[in-house]
């Protein structure tokens, strides 16, 4: 079978057995005739007994059955063997299998307003006036919970820097970095620019943050951003972080690369385009990062760590081998900053879980250099 005529027909499957907009008899129509344009008539007809054959038989589809349990569970949750074996390993059957039904479920929204442009009372008015469902966040100040950011990009409050589309979870790092108006800030692994922009309505536009990533196309989408929200206190360098040599500044916040096992709903093809070898590989990458960013942190100064990972290499584990290669610096309470059900480390991180929290994996800790 020639793939034109597999995805056709994948196509059309997975609109009768998962979508429930479509009329069985539309689905099956249109596909006939996409086929009978594109391909031949004949394969028209084709399309038209094996659709009609799946439609008779959609209570009786087989599972799969395989005697792997791994596999028979990675084929059934549609996750990688070696991302199975490891969270069923940590947590257990039960709740792995709900981590990753929350993966392959329609993700949540979040849109941030951004008080450089309005403020949160007008923004609320403006949805109930255009009747856009909300749900206004008691975790952070100014994030809304929506069913889809279509509105926001219909009624341009996007492009006009009103408000920014930013899962809540990852508003937890910009928090917790706690930036003052003034300060000097460097944002390293910082395009496309969500979290520095952040940064800077937190210090009400005054202040100096220093945005640095290696990527020139991210740094024009954030050069562009910045625009648009008005951030005027966001300067760009292109740079890789670790061949970088600046003044000290008073807060650092290194968003590091990662494998993104947070972020999974949003991403449904990262599970399939990272293996175990880039776990190891971005935690050479991650240590090597936060080694240069120490550097740059001032005494009594803040650094940041932050991912979108749900692992512990990457994350609590990363810290502690940190800390032992550094006593200069020391970890910070963050009650008060983060809602008390996120904590953890007794207090001195937060990490969320999208089948637990209903928001994005994220991880985060906030660290002083010493006087």
């Amino acid at each position: 079978m020639k793939s034109n005529l597999k995805n056709l027909l994948r196509l059309a499957i997975y609109e009768l057995v998962f979508m429930d907009g479509s009329p069985d008899y539309a689905t099956i129509n249109e596909a006939v005739n996409i086929a009978k344009l594109t391909i031949s008539h004949k394969t028209g007809d084709l399309v038209n007994a094996i659709l009609r054959n799946m439609q008779r038989e959609l209570d009786d589809l087989p599972k799969p059955n395989y005697e792997d349990r791994t596999k028979l569970v990675a084929t059934t949750f549609s996750h990688p063997e070696w991302m199975v074996r490891r969270w069923v390993k940590r947590f257990g059957e039960r709740e792995a299998f709900k981590l990753m039904q929350s993966n392959n479920k329609r993700p949540h929204y979040f849109v941030r307003v951004n008080t450089l442009r309005t403020k949160r009372k007008y923004f609320r008015l403006r949805l109930e006036k255009k009747e856009v469902p909300f749900e206004e966040s008691d975790w952070l100040p100014g994030f809304f919970k929506v069913d889809s950011v279509r509105p926001f990009i219909e009624m341009n409050l996007l492009k006009r820097g009103f408000c920014q589309v930013q899962d809540i979870a990852a508003g937890f790092a910009p928090t917790i970095l706690d930036p003052q108006s003034g300060e000097t800030i460097y944002d390293l692994c910082s395009a496309p620019g969500t979290k520095a922009i952040m940064i800077s309505d937190l210090m009400e536009g005054e202040g100096t943050i220093l945005a640095v990533d290696r990527s020139s196309n991210r740094l024009d989408k954030l050069a562009e951003s910045a625009l648009d929200y008005h951030a005027e206190n966001i300067k760009i360098r292109r740079a890789d972080v670790r061949e970088l040599e600046l003044d000290p500044a008073d807060r650092v916040m290194l968003d590091a690369p990662c494998t993104g096992t947070g972020v999974l709903s949003k991403r449904a093809d990262l599970r399939w385009k990272r293996t175990e070898e880039d776990l190891q590989d971005l935690v050479e990458l991650q240590k090597e990062l936060l080694d240069s960013a120490a550097k740059m942190v001032k005494p009594g100064g803040k650094l940041v760590y932050s991912t979108c990972s749900l692992e512990e290499e990457e994350n609590m584990q990363q810290v502690k081998q940190f800390l032992e290669r550094h006593e200069e610096f020391s970890l910070d309470s963050l009650k008060g900053y983060i809602p008390e059900e996120l904590l953890v480390e007794e207090n001195t991180a937060y990490q969320t879980y999208p089948h637990r929290h209903h928001c994005d994996g994220h991880f985060g800790v906030r660290l002083t250099r010493k006087q």
